[in-house]
């Protein structure tokens, strides 16, 4: 197998070493250069054309958001960023990935991470999940750049979608709804095109994990919700979910739902990671599955690995459940979307442009 070619781009010389090092420790991966800031990484993008670029937020010259969205123009590379988690550094991570990032790590403490060994196997696995994204895929990336046109795009306030009018599940005889959407890596991406396409006078809560640390979430939340007709907010522990907006799941923390009365409670808890994730899709799909008289929506979008198909396969069992699966073609990475399907359980598969359609078809 040919190696993966990765340019380490940092404005700190120990860094740039440290994570050279974790990297070339891989028989798999080769770096075949660094650069100390955005706009030395631009040139070594173009003269070395590397298979994956690791990317640090805050540099001199030309800083990291900068430096991803001028590469996604000009010379496409998957780019993973590291990043503090500080608030600043984690509303710059979620503009990053808007900027066509293919994923972030966030560094365990600050800017100069002594400890930075914490986080090297997922270095590695990730540099390695980077190389394997297609063409088309980058190409995706690279498109998805200009979120303000997904914006312009979004439903009415009042009108739904002509094709939300135009079909009718006629064994739905559920008054109340549920929406719950699971995803992972190119999550982000992928909930900025689906919730800016939903009413804000839809008949349904949303309740989403998207797989990322703590500190992360609650900087998306805030991001979407600028940009969406529904809210979008992290869930907090006892809330009441309200119809026309969206509670994502906090980093650290799994999001589960009880019912009182006609109510759903938000209840968040630190209880064991499953999968290997805290949030996991499953422990949210498997705590909507003992909802009673609700019909439910569940979504899952691109990510890597298969949370969400046992969660998947528990709702199924216990009530009136529609699955959506996003496409291969628009998955930055398919796996959570394939495990899912293979159980043949998922009622459609849309390409992502076109789930948000299909959640209002059926609410």
């Amino acid at each position: 197998m040919r190696q993966i070619n990765v340019l380490v781009v940092d404005d700190s010389a120990f860094m740039r070493k440290l994570i050279s090092d974790f990297l070339a420790e891989n028989p798999l991966i080769k770096v075949i250069g660094t650069a100390r800031n955005g706009k030395d990484g631009l040139k070594k993008v173009k003269e070395l054309n590397p298979d994956v670029v690791t990317m640090d937020v805050e540099m001199p010259l030309l800083n990291g958001l900068d430096a991803v969205k001028k590469i996604m123009e000009e010379h496409p590379v998957p780019v993973i960023m590291l990043s503090s988690t500080t608030k600043a550094g984690a509303e710059n991570t979620v503009i990053a990935i808007e900027n066509g990032a293919f994923d972030f790590i966030a560094k365990p403490s600050g800017a100069i991470s002594l400890d930075l060994h914490k986080i090297k196997e997922e270095l590695v696995r990730k540099v390695i999940l980077a190389s394997k994204i297609s063409r088309k895929q980058l190409i995706n990336l690279a498109s998805n750049r200009n979120f303000s046109s997904i914006h312009e795009e979004r439903y009415s306030k009042i009108e739904p979608s002509e094709s939300s009018k135009i079909i009718k599940i006629s064994e739905d005889h559920y008054t109340r709804k549920v929406i719950c959407i699971g995803t992972s890596t190119g999550g982000p991406r992928a909930l900025q095109k689906v919730l800016t396409k939903l009413p804000s006078n839809m008949d349904a809560g949303i309740l989403i994990v998207q797989h990322m640390p703590a500190g992360f979430t609650k900087s998306l939340a805030d991001r979407l919700d600028s940009l969406c007709d529904i809210s979008v907010k992290e869930a907090i522990d006892g809330e009441i979910v309200k119809k026309g907006t969206a509670y994502i799941a906090p980093g650290g923390l799994h999001l589960k739902v009880k019912q009182s009365g006609a109510d759903l409670i938000i209840q968040l808890d630190k209880s064991e990671p499953k999968n290997g994730h805290r949030p996991a899709v499953d422990v949210l799909f498997e705590s909507v599955s003992e909802i009673k008289e609700y019909k439910k929506i569940a979504v899952i979008m691109t990510g890597m690995g298969s949370d969400g198909t046992k969660g998947l396969i528990t709702m199924k069992e216990t009530g009136t459940v529609t699955a959506i699966a996003e496409s291969q073609e628009t998955s930055i990475v398919f796996g959570m979307p394939k495990a899912a399907i293979s159980t043949r359980l998922v009622d459609e598969i849309q390409d992502v442009e076109k789930i948000a359609d299909c959640i209002m078809k059926h609410v």
